[in-house]
């Protein structure tokens, strides 16, 4: 109950950051445009930074165990919403956009802040396996839905291998095994650039709400649909499955770390979709929809789901 408690302050308290990038925008101080700057910021400096810092820790097995456990929650929750995806796709006639958005969460510009004011920074280190596994799908099965090119290229490959986020899961898991640590005044740099992970996403979906008109926000009643599929739908599903690993996985911390993956599965569709929509010509703002009333609706649906898993 308590850690349930904590969820739901620290995304009502990621909602009044949403609301302050909103009044940013509907003031006029900045543009709704001007999102993107943070994006880049985001994406490029702050969440590998975040990334690097989880990885700053004292060599232990059982943070070993602890993130072989997490990479195979991942990886399980991955498979079921990529077959439940493509089973509802037929059934539903999803899109492109509606499937990578069902299938695809915002497993770091949400999980990552959430984690560090809930569990504690020494746990953030275990979110990264969800991560990874998620870039890796979501360079090759995403782009390859929002692209329509069924084939994968060579620029693909280096984007996954080059992107920033998996770069710092690579290079945090080598620096932990190894020894190696970042010099004092690097760590704290990286560390204080890491924490501006959850303003600033939280700031890019308030400008990005500014920028739409109410019809085109809440008007879409497909979008309700597609939206109650990724945070509802799927998250029942993920919470049997993970329930279920927790039984067999009793003790030695087992049941934070699957609580970690289970939180980032059940968050929002990726900002990365949006980003990704408009580079391959798909229905970017219907993306940006989904995203923003997936937002709004995570304030209730995320504690209630992690109290379930508590329970």
């Amino acid at each position: 109950m308590e850690i349930s408690r904590l969820l739901f302050e620290q995304i009502l308290e990621m909602f009044i950051m949403l609301l302050m990038g909103f009044f940013l925008v509907k003031k006029r101080i900045l543009k709704a445009s001007d999102s993107r700057i943070l994006s880049v910021i985001l994406l490029y400096l702050a969440i590998p930074c975040a990334i690097l810092s989880a990885f700053q820790a004292e060599f232990d097995e059982r943070l070993i165990k602890g993130l072989l456990i997490a990479l195979c929650s991942a990886v399980l929750c991955h498979i079921i919403l990529l077959a439940g995806s493509k089973i509802l796709g037929k059934m539903m006639q999803l899109t492109a956009v509606e499937k990578v958005s069902v299938v695809y969460s915002n497993s770091s510009n949400l999980i990552i802040p959430i984690v560090t004011a809930v569990l504690g920074e020494e746990w953030v280190v275990y979110s990264t396996a969800y991560q990874a596994v998620q870039l890796l799908l979501l360079w090759t099965h995403g782009k390859t839905l929002l692209s329509g090119q069924k084939k994968l290229e060579w620029h693909t490959v280096k984007k996954i291998i080059l992107n920033g986020n998996l770069l710092a899961v690579f290079c945090g898991i080598i620096m932990f095994l190894t020894g190696v640590r970042l010099p004092g005044i690097l760590s704290d740099a990286a560390k204080s650039v890491g924490g501006m992970v959850a303003p600033a996403s939280m700031f890019i979906v308030g400008m990005m709400v500014a920028g739409m008109n109410w019809k085109q926000l809440f008007g879409n009643y497909r979008a309700y649909q597609i939206v109650t599929l990724r945070m509802i739908g799927f998250p029942i599903v993920m919470l049997l499955l993970i329930r279920f690993l927790k039984a067999i996985l009793e003790g030695g911390g087992s049941e934070t770390v699957l609580l970690i993956s289970f939180l980032a599965a059940i968050t929002p569709p990726a900002t990365a979709v949006i980003q990704m929509s408009q580079v391959y010509g798909r229905d970017s703002e219907y993306a940006g929809v989904l995203n923003v009333l997936s937002t709004l609706l995570c304030i209730v649906t995320m504690p209630i789901f992690t109290l379930l898993y508590l329970a």
